[in-house]
């Protein structure tokens, strides 16, 4: 409801706007911009530059270098390096090496290997090679050849045919 209250109020300002402006009819007429009296220039009047008095430049007292006095430098008195005591090396007493117990081997007795005859290689009676017949060799029919069809012609159905999905007046 508001959204048709906005429209209607900007239509009647618009018919307002248009029959105000529309009418013909001029309220005020156009200034001639290019003709402008001749007025006369301001002139601005001559002002003297002001001149800035001299000021003498300020002199310095000359002051005296100051003295300073030497400072002995002062002496360290001399400090003996220490001494470090010597240490005599730690010897180390010898451990005589452990001796294992000899431990004797257990015998193991020898097993012989028994003798194994050779067995005489088998020997093959030669089978003779099957021959096999020869086939003759298979004749292919030819492919016929494709001509080309005429493109099926789709007959015109009447203005006035009724279309199944549409109801029908």
């Amino acid at each position: 409801m508001a959204c048709y209250k906005v429209s209607s109020f900007i239509m009647i300002l618009l018919f307002v706007t248009l029959v105000s402006t529309g009418s013909g009819k001029r309220f005020a007429e156009p200034r001639n911009l290019l003709e402008v009296p001749d007025l006369p220039k301001p002139t601005l009047p001559e002002i003297p530059k002001p001149t800035l008095p001299v000021i003498p430049k300020p002199t310095l007292p000359e002051l005296p270098k100051p003295i300073i006095p030497e400072i002995p430098k002062p002496t360290l008195p001399e400090v003996p390096k220490p001494e470090v005591p010597v240490v005599p090396k730690p010897t180390i007493p010898e451990i005589p090496k452990p001796t294992l117990p000899e431990v004797p081997k257990p015998e193991i007795p020898v097993v012989q290997k028994p003798e194994v005859p050779e067995l005489p290689k088998p020997t093959f009676p030669e089978i003779p090679k099957p021959e096999l017949p020869t086939l003759p060799k298979p004749e292919v029919p030819k492919v016929p050849e494709v001509h080309e069809l005429p493109k099926p012609t789709i007959p015109e159905l009447p203005k006035d045919f009724p279309i199944p999905s549409l109801p029908h007046p």
